[in-house]
């Protein structure tokens, strides 16, 4: 039995009570995810973003873990849910537009001395201000670099259109206004790397394309480690009492934390290992959360239908983007139905082995989102479920 046949054997026996849809968390693979993204840290502490596991109870597992300290949330309404919960370190990783948010963080001190936004402009400083609704409270701010690669004098760019400040003249001026500034406080700066962290480069049937990916993250790695050690000795010189330097992501861990200007990593996919994070040759992860649906109709020989499925990624729209038939092996979407919303065709000989009512277990293209479809995570450590915990969507949130 190869070890894919006997995680499916073991999925099956723990859910055989349950019927499908369900979606689960392999807790064994969830703690060795944990453990090797510490590893690859190097002894700097690793900041758990929300939104690649938007479940509570997890969120708190791996905080428990040695080397993991912190969340980096996805809204400014989440952030402070998650600090009124207990949770004391919350960095924003993007800029919010949330007046009644703004107004409640500069009203409350305990949600003022927990939550860390983000900022990137002046013009967000103007927008904070105007929202405080009469509210005092320190605001505590990080600013966010642009990590982008760009080449031929900037006529070529390569990676997500995130923060404008580039250089340290730009994040030492940004600075500067922040310390000026009545009701504010500077006490980070983060440079998320996605076109390193998030993007595979060894993808199976595409060796070109890979080489040219791996050719792209080393150029962008070494630009980004010089700039970075600059901004920061820049807006050190304007904040000496700067907290932290967060950077990174599942895909580039070990990278960016050989940086020496760097104090923190950020990951959260790392956890889950979502179909999109099978192409990198940094790490090797195990799957830990997938979902399970049920065979509904056998069409034919070779042929089964199992229930909906069709549960799209973010980003830009392509095959990659879809779920993945995972177990058992050798299932395959009808190229002319792909993923449905309400029944998805499945092909290969395994169909036939398939009964109405049997689970076929399916793997999500991008870690947290899987959550958006499920009210609840059944934990399982070896063939059993030991708890049922709920999602953000389970406790009636749905921030983003």
């Amino acid at each position: 039995m190869t070890a894919r046949a006997a995680d499916r054997s073991r999925y099956n026996r723990a859910t055989a009570h349950l019927d499908a849809p369900v979606a689960v968390v392999d807790l064994e693979a969830f703690d060795a995810n944990a453990a090797d993204l510490v590893r690859r840290a190097g002894g700097k502490p690793v900041r758990v973003a929300s939104k690649s596991v938007r479940c509570r109870a997890l969120l708190e597992r791996v905080l428990a873990r040695p080397g993991f300290a912190g969340i980096m949330s996805f809204t400014l309404a989440e952030s402070l849910w998650l600090a009124r919960a207990g949770f004391d370190d919350v960095l924003l990783a993007y800029p919010s537009a949330d007046r009644s948010a703004y107004a409640e963080l500069a009203a409350d001190p305990k949600l003022a001395a927990a939550v860390t936004v983000m900022v990137d402009d002046h013009a967000q400083l103007e927008f904070i201000d105007a929202a405080r609704a009469g509210g005092t409270e320190e605001i505590r701010v990080c600013l966010e670099l642009d990590t982008s690669l760009q080449m031929l004098g900037g006529r070529i760019r390569i990676g997500a259109l995130r923060s404008p400040l580039r250089s340290p003249a730009q994040l030492a001026e940004l600075a500067r206004s922040v310390e000026r500034r009545p009701g504010f406080r500077l006490v980070g700066l983060m440079a998320y790397e996605g076109h390193v962290a998030g993007v595979g480069d060894s993808v199976a049937g595409r060796p070109f394309r890979s080489r040219a990916v791996r050719l792209m993250q080393a150029a962008a790695r070494r630009e980004l480690a010089v700039r970075r050690a600059e901004v920061v000795r820049a807006v050190r010189a304007v904040a000496p009492g700067l907290e932290f330097v967060n950077g990174g992501g599942t895909g580039s861990v070990q990278h960016t934390a050989a940086e020496a200007a760097v104090t923190e990593i950020a990951a959260g996919s790392g956890l889950f290992v979502p179909r999109l994070f099978d192409n990198y040759t940094s790490f090797t992860g195990r799957p830990a959360a997938l979902f399970a649906q049920p065979v509904v109709r056998r069409p034919g020989v070779g042929v089964v239908t199992v229930l909906g499925g069709g549960y799209p990624a973010s980003g830009a729209a392509g095959p990659d983007r879809l779920p993945v038939p995972y177990l058992p092996e050798g299932l395959r979407y009808d190229p002319q139905e792909g993923p449905g919303e309400v029944q998805t065709p499945l092909l290969g000989a395994p169909a036939d082995d398939l009964l109405i009512g049997d689970k076929v277990w399916f793997r999500h293209a991008k870690a947290g989102e899987l959550c958006e479809r499920f009210d609840e995570l059944r934990l399982i450590e070896g063939d059993r479920i030991t708890a049922t915990v709920p999602t953000y969507r389970g406790e009636g949130h749905a921030f983003l």
